[in-house]
């Protein structure tokens, strides 16, 4: 069959994301995720910006407030719920690699739902090769944070913003602070090598320096840093060591928003946001 009447059979029973605001619920197996969506009305072959809520798992909210994101880089906005009943914190924030002790089986990884969702909104707009960047702030840069450890989603570029802990690419920490006591496969070289290689974002805000109630303030985390603004940076600083010790592909990259506070409105509409998505912004 000719390749192209094979693309139209397989798009045929599906519409494109409405313009302006929607909610789509999406069924994998017996897990459903509403994902909030934002297609700006004159979207035109644009990419998909994949945002991702906090700990109040506020996802219409965070699509509400990517409005002006959408409209910025041209950009069809999905933000998906990640119930706390079905992703508590060790299946959010931590990316549910490990389970009871255990690693888990990679398909349940929490981060694998990610390329679920791009495959099915890629299905729907007809673009299998829709260029996709990801975005989370608070829980949702932790969550990036644990899922570009050990996923793949192929995005151009995975911005955590303002993460309250992180995943050190240091074996000294547990995991889900770094590397130590994973399964050896988990912890290799090679694996924190991809880490340091993939298109990471870390973004912060200057001001993000509360140690408010969402905070882990344990002993443990206090390692990384005191504050949000803190622990991003040193993460950086200790992934640079680690890629120029080691002569390794480093692809991430530190972005500060002065003046910003622990928001994630003003975070998505701050001008440095542009560059670290690394989109260019529309005229």
């Amino acid at each position: 069959m000719h390749v192209l009447m094979m693309m139209s059979l397989l798009f045929a029973d599906v519409e494109p994301l409405p313009i302006g605001k929607s909610v789509v619920d999406v069924q994998f197996g017996e897990v459903s995720i509403p994902l909030y969506t934002y297609k700006p009305a004159d979207y035109s072959d644009g990419p998909l910006l994949m945002v991702f809520h906090g700990v109040l798992r506020n996802a219409d909210e965070y699509r509400d407030d990517s409005v002006e994101m959408g409209n910025r880089f041209g950009a069809l906005i999905v933000a998906p719920k990640f119930d706390d009943t079905t992703f508590p914190k060790r299946k959010y924030q931590f990316g549910g690699i490990m389970r009871e002790g255990e690693a888990s089986p990679p398909e349940e990884w929490t981060g694998e739902y990610i390329n679920r969702i791009a495959k099915e909104i890629r299905r729907r707009e007809a673009r299998p090769e829709m260029p996709l960047y990801l975005i989370g702030h608070s829980g949702g840069g932790q969550f990036l944070m644990r899922t570009t450890g050990f996923v793949n989603t192929g995005a151009k570029r995975i911005v955590a913003a303002n993460p309250g802990t992180l995943l050190f690419p240091s074996r000294s920490a547990e995991f889900p602070l770094g590397f130590g006591q994973l399964p050896q496969h988990l912890q290799s070289d090679d694996q924190m090598k991809a880490f340091l290689a993939q298109p990471l974002t870390l973004y912060l805000g200057s001001k993000d320096i509360e140690r408010d109630e969402y905070l882990d303030v344990t002993p443990a985390a206090d390692v990384q840093g005191l504050t949000r603004f803190e622990r991003g940076q040193n993460a950086f600083k200790a992934a640079k060591k680690l890629a120029d010790d080691r002569q390794w592909p480093f692809g991430w990259k530190l972005v500060i928003a002065g003046d910003v506070e622990h928001d994630h409105t003003k975070m998505f509409n701050d001008p440095h946001c542009a560059d670290a998505l690394g989109l260019p912004q529309k005229k």
